[in-house]
């Protein structure tokens, strides 16, 4: 069996079950441990799954698996900014949040506030404040991500741009001191400037750990911005960008200490 034979059957196997393992294979197909790391390699590569130790998994199982793994970490801070976020924006508006387990949080705040009309590309966010009190509820159109239920792409970026909304809500996956804000998934950065572009305010969550992450698609700077919700005070060069632009930076920690003097 040739390698793109070998390629087809692997991921045939991989519709059926979650997992492959380089010695199964390797008797499976009568090839060396070696040729199948290589196979496994170059799938990865394509896209195709993600490699683990031992093998690897549906590309879609493993993704999921890591969605669910980010809404755990730092919870508390993200419901936290999330509550803190709704507490800005008004009843009987409208608004747009993008995909991202912060966002996800405000939504889950914003879930009692009266006759919004909101608009995302995050099937979670629908699912969260479906039976809420929102006036309407649009889901933008596009191709799915598995993943995360995040709708991508340019078919996205066009239906957002039919809107103008009070309010944007964003989340990112990580910030430079120099005031960059970031994401990994250039077709996810599209849909989040379409979001910024069409909202007259504009509202960033991110908690302080995105400071120590690194992602290589700028989705705007501090300074294209109004607000960024976050958990302690930023890096000085972060801090003095925002002061330039105007920027308001609000801390949770800080907003909880005076609630309970």
């Amino acid at each position: 069996m040739d390698a793109t034979s070998r390629h087809a059957r692997i991921l045939e196997l991989l519709n059926t079950q979650d997992r492959v393992e380089v010695e199964e294979l390797s008797a499976l197909f009568s090839v060396s441990l070696q040729t199948i790391r290589t196979d496994l390699r170059d799938l990865a590569a394509r896209g195709a799954l993600s490699r683990i130790h031992g093998g690897a998994v549906r590309l879609s199982s493993a993704a999921n698996r890591a969605y669910a793994e980010r809404r755990k970490q730092n919870a508390d801070t993200k419901q936290n900014m999330g509550t803190l976020a709704a507490s800005l924006i008004p009843d009987h508006c409208s608004l747009a949040l993008n995909i991202g387990t912060s966002t996800e949080q405000a939504a889950r705040a914003l879930a009692c506030h009266k006759g919004l009309t909101v608009l995302s590309n995050n099937i979670n966010i629908i699912n969260i404040m479906m039976g809420g009190e929102a006036k309407e509820l649009i889901l933008a159109g596009g191709t799915v991500r598995q993943s995360d239920g995040a709708i991508v792409g340019e078919d996205a970026v066009e239906f957002i741009n039919r809107y103008k909304v009070d309010y944007a809500v964003i989340g990112a996956s990580a910030l430079d001191a120099d005031g960059a804000v970031l994401d990994h998934d250039s077709r996810e950065v599209s849909v989040a400037r379409a979001i910024l572009r069409n909202a007259r305010t504009k509202i960033l969550l991110c908690d302080s750990s995105k400071f120590s992450c690194s992602a290589p698609v700028r989705i705007c700077d501090i300074s294209d911005l109004d607000i960024l919700v976050t958990d302690y005070p930023p890096p000085a060069a972060f801090q003095e960008a925002a002061d330039a632009a105007g920027t308001r930076i609000l801390i949770i920690d800080k907003i909880e200490s005076r609630e309970n003097d």
